[in-house]
């Protein structure tokens, strides 16, 4: 009998060890809100709003097209709450993506991700003023080859990006109201998998997770200049995704 409680007590801590990498930061996930391993052909309740998405080797795909003058957008009608979204992507020659969030009504936050950054952040939600865009932490990166990780937490008026290992929080009352999710491209292009969203609650053990990261506005990496920049070319304007 004790051999088999101690076989049992060993089977979960391996599997413990297994997840060890997925243990709850600013929230603990619960229930499975919508999930898509993205290896079929796109379609509903994605709402594609710009670009090209196919699937292409087993993953959904997304490409930028020229002529729409805007990065790919392609977007889920789920109104959510407090929520955790994970899933993996892997550059294809895309200049950037972005787990993208919004408002009822313009953009809210997102984690704007490059093959040499990672940005998470609050979206300039008015344009016109007076809110203002914040940027909690922006981290080089070297993400251009290979499948990575992306985890974004939402809790009450609080905010958590992770990217692989990368991860930083920021709050603003915007997080409290109603949110949709989306995916962007600039470029062509970027594949995405193994999609889900999951409702979820604060972590008692938030303010412990909290102390061992940066502080909003604390890591913040310059921005890579445009293409063109450095030869005094003015990058061509386009549109917010």
């Amino acid at each position: 009998m004790k051999h088999t409680s101690l076989l049992t007590l060993g089977l979960a801590l391996t599997a413990f060890s297994v997840r060890a990498e997925d243990k709850p930061l600013l929230a603990v996930p619960g229930k499975v809100i919508y999930e898509n391993k993205f290896d079929a052909a796109p379609g509903e309740p994605w709402k594609v709003a710009k670009g090209k998405w196919e699937l292409v080797e087993g993953a959904m795909r997304g490409s930028e097209l020229e002529a729409d003058q805007h990065g790919a957008v392609n977007r889920l009608p789920n109104k959510l709450q407090d929520f955790v979204v994970e899933y993996e992507f892997r550059f294809q020659g895309g200049k950037s993506t972005s787990l993208s969030i919004n408002a009822a009504k313009g953009h809210m936050a997102r984690i704007m991700i490059t093959p040499t950054s990672v940005a998470v952040q609050k979206d300039d939600n008015d344009k016109e003023g007076p809110d203002k865009a914040a940027i909690f932490a922006r981290f080089p990166s070297e993400l251009a080859s290979g499948w990575h990780k992306v985890r974004l937490e939402m809790i009450g008026d609080m905010m958590l990006g992770k990217v692989d290992d990368l991860a930083a929080w920021g709050a603003n009352d915007l997080f409290k109201t109603e949110k949709t999710p989306g995916l962007t491209v600039s470029g062509q292009s970027v594949d995405f998998r193994n999609f889900s969203i999951r409702e979820a609650t604060l972590n008692p053990a938030w303010e412990d997770v909290k102390a061992t990261l940066p502080k909003p506005g604390e890591k913040v990496t310059p921005a890579a200049p445009a293409k063109g920049a450095a030869k005094g070319k003015a990058p061509a304007k386009k549109k917010a995704e």
